[in-house]
């Protein structure tokens, strides 16, 4: 068995998250449902989301679409409430230095793009068709492996944009003081944002059911580290539908 929420963690959220679990594995068992003592928060993301034993974890859209449906379930979304999206969507903040002078997305066309991952919605596949109806995509570009990788790069001059997820941005304004270097150029249109899932042997009704109420437990103070507002259920059509970018960086 194996469970992790890797996807949001960061130092300051790590007892949250132990303290969200331990109701989610309570609950769990109260449900017939076998779970792991702790969330696995170091695992490889691709070993945990392919383990026929997985019991919960979080993953990408764009990883879902591309090689998970139809070999996971989709739980539900956790709702982060963020600016701008419908409960359960998220989108992307084009960040760029605070005393760059350009003022627009045309004027980074020859700018070094930091991204994550080319398999990250919100950090590759999102940038790429809201740059496109502007006719040029990043030739040069700076491969970071992580959202906050990304800020810094570009706070530290190794890159001069990047694309960071939403709920990432919000942790990264919240704990990073190098943020204060940074300001938000432009958004992303919203997308579903990140799913919980688990293994096809689950059920995975009463773990949406089991994670809902979770929430709704959890002490205020850690609700609000984690800006957890509710679960929503988002059809899988819905991630989807989305499309791939046609050109990735190797």
């Amino acid at each position: 068995m194996i469970a992790n929420l890797m996807m949001y963690e960061r130092p300051e959220l790590q007892g949250a998250h132990a303290r969200f679990w331990d109701l989610v594995r309570s609950a769990l068992a109260d449900n017939g449902i076998a779970a792991p003592e702790t969330l696995s928060q170091d695992a490889d993301a691709n070993s945990v989301w392919t383990d026929p034993e997985m019991v919960l974890s979080q993953t990408c859209g764009m990883p879902y679409r591309l090689w998970l449906h139809g070999k996971v379930q989709l739980i539900g979304t956790p709702n982060y409430a963020l600016q701008g999206c419908p409960a359960g969507y998220y989108r992307s903040a084009f960040v760029v230095r605070a005393d760059d002078p350009r003022k627009d997305l045309k004027a980074y066309k020859d700018a070094v793009f930091a991204y994550n991952q080319a398999h990250s919605q919100s950090g590759y596949a999102a940038a790429f068709w809201h740059v496109k109806p502007l006719g040029f995509w990043f030739e040069q570009t700076f491969y970071s492996r992580g959202h906050v990788a990304s800020a810094k790069a570009v706070a530290e001059g190794q890159a001069d944009i990047a694309a960071i997820d939403a709920q990432t941005w919000r942790n990264f304004e919240r704990y990073e003081a190098v943020a204060a270097r940074l300001r938000v150029l432009e958004w992303t249109i919203p997308t579903p944002g990140l799913p919980l899932i688990t293994a096809l042997a689950q059920d995975k009704d009463a773990i949406f059911d089991v994670v809902a109420q979770a929430i709704v437990t959890l002490n205020d103070a850690d609700r609000a580290l984690l800006d957890f507002k509710g679960i929503e259920r988002i059809p899988a059509d819905a991630y989807l539908s989305i499309r791939n970018p046609d050109k990735q960086t190797p």
